[in-house]
């Protein structure tokens, strides 16, 4: 469970992250432009930093950051690993596919971690996740492993599922978001 924050670290957060997103989509550094995305930031953050964070500027610990820096890359080759093999399988003349629903589990404690899982898995082409309750995952996925297919019982299948999905993901999700 995340720690709550005080009110001024959750505001102040707030601020900041809406601020850099402004600078993102303006793409410039003219006063006027900055001067207005501060204005707006400092104003929208007041009605909205009790539902944008709990933990305020505990999320821009260094590690935190450096771990989402990293994430990054590592979700984009993901994405583009899974682009490919998902393309080899819709080219290939047998269309080689074994498609399943499968069942994993998470070590991620926080909702927003949670969240974040479950949106990595959604946007890598061959899997989505269809449901998630508590820390089960209920996933679609393309090519089910044959070790997940054949083991010796629902446990096995679980602990094989998430080695696959889940977990490479989550060593990243779980610094991140705690």
């Amino acid at each position: 469970m995340e720690k709550r924050a005080s009110t001024l670290s959750r505001y102040i957060y707030t601020v900041i992250v809406l601020f850099v997103i402004w600078l993102f989509f303006v793409s410039t550094l003219k006063l006027q432009e900055v001067l207005a995305g501060l204005a707006f930031s400092l104003i929208i953050a007041a009605f909205t930093y009790p539902v944008f964070t709990k933990a305020g500027l505990q999320n821009l610990h260094p590690k935190r950051v450096a771990y989402a820096i990293a994430y990054v890359p590592y979700f984009l080759w993901a994405m583009i690993m899974a682009n490919l093999d998902v393309a080899y399988r819709v080219l290939h003349p047998k269309r080689p596919i074994r498609p399943g629903i499968v069942r994993c589990r998470t070590i991620l404690k926080s909702d927003t971690g949670k969240l974040g899982l479950a949106n990595s898995i959604t946007l890598t082409p061959g899997t989505i996740t269809l449901d998630v309750r508590g820390d089960d995952y209920f996933i679609h996925w393309i090519w089910v492993q044959d070790d997940v297919l054949n083991a010796e019982d629902e446990e096995a299948s679980i602990k094989a599922a998430s080695r696959y999905i889940t977990q490479p993901f989550e060593k990243f999700l779980k610094v991140i978001f705690g």
